[in-house]
């Protein structure tokens, strides 16, 4: 199988938005851990989940639908949410001010490093009148730090949810490498047999391209790793009745969410009246859906070697991963996430 020329995976969105069963029971902190069946979860809301969210929310909207969503997921308590790859004000305005929005601003937010990229993005539109210091909850200005003692000071192990690209996530790794012991990895990350689109061709996905460096460092982390490829989040759309579901629901999560979306539409240069008919590809909500349950996926644990050009091939020498391959029921998944982004919000 040959590798494709990359592709930059703002192009590629920009692109589709124009456009229009085994369960796998993997080892979760050294314990045998076995998931649900479909549309349910094994875990009550006494034993949920904490998790950490590293996502470069601003730049593709599948992050804001990535955050609506695992604020949808009892299974999983939110304790810290940091903006990584760059833009450091811009991506902290946007999770506060839509943790406001939504009620869940006492969710701590974290500033990543001010490194590049600088600015803003389509979704600036949202933020622009938004002061950051009128935030009622917590505003961490170091967001590094801020994820070392969230995992050091938790009584129980954290998961770590990476949808972006890593500068931060492997910042912390070197400030406190004792965090790998306390917490796994799930990220939207890679492209393993299948690339964009579902091409045959691999791609270099975008948030390894863009610090290949830091997505090496965070793989070869002495901890648990589960990545979603392109070859399964790169085939998530919402459409039909399962997008408007979402596009007509009163509550404040999904509101707030295809408000962004209209807004990221227009500021994207997307197709006129596209933020109405179907969701763009919703990559980063497969990373949220693997913190907690497996049983719409077929999993493989491979070993991946990362490239200087940001391609993530199979390897055995590599340390093995736990990977997202295929579906077991891409429909079942749309269902889902549709469902949990639509209802009420308890």
């Amino acid at each position: 199988m040959s590798d494709s020329a990359s592709i930059n995976r703002r192009q590629f969105l920009h692109k589709a938005t124009a456009a229009s069963a085994t369960i796998a029971a993997l080892p979760l902190f050294g314990i045998s851990s076995t998931f649900s069946a479909p549309g349910q979860s094994n875990r009550s809301p006494s034993k949920r989940l904490p998790v950490i969210l590293a996502t470069d929310i601003g730049d593709d909207i599948d992050d804001t639908w990535a955050l609506g969503f695992l604020l949808k997921c009892p299974e999983l308590d939110l304790k810290l949410v940091v903006g990584d790859y760059g833009k450091p004000q811009y991506r902290a305005k946007l999770l506060a001010k839509f943790l406001h929005a939504v009620g869940h601003d006492e969710v701590p937010v974290g500033i990543g490093l001010d490194i590049e990229p600088h600015g803003d993005g389509p979704q600036a539109a949202w933020v622009k009148d938004y002061d950051l210091s009128s935030y009622r909850g917590r505003i961490h200005a170091d967001g590094v730090q801020a994820i070392i003692d969230t995992i050091m000071q938790s009584p129980e192990p954290v998961t770590l949810i990476g949808i972006s690209p890593m500068p931060n996530v492997a910042a912390a790794l070197t400030r406190e490498p004792r965090i790998a012991k306390r917490a796994r990895f799930v990220g939207m990350h890679g492209s393993v047999r299948l690339g964009y689109d579902g091409s045959r061709n691999r791609s270099a996905e975008w948030n390894v391209k863009a610090a290949p460096q830091a997505c090496r460092e965070v793989f070869a982390a002495p901890w648990d790793v589960t990545i979603t490829p392109l070859d399964t989040c790169g085939l998530v759309r919402l459409e039909g009745e399962r997008y408007r579901k979402v596009r007509d629901s009163r509550d404040p999560i999904a509101s707030a969410v295809i408000e962004n979306y209209r807004i990221w539409n227009k500021g994207n240069g997307g197709q006129a009246g596209a933020a109405e008919d179907h969701s763009s590809v919703l990559f980063d909500t497969v990373a949220v859906y693997l913190a907690s349950r497996q049983d719409f996926c077929k999993m493989e644990r491979l070993g991946i070697r990362v490239t200087d050009d940001g391609f993530t091939l199979i390897d055995p020498q590599a340390k093995p991963l736990n990977v997202a391959v295929s579906w077991q029921s891409l429909d079942g998944f749309r269902d889902f996430l549709a469902e949990r982004l639509a209802s009420a919000t308890i």
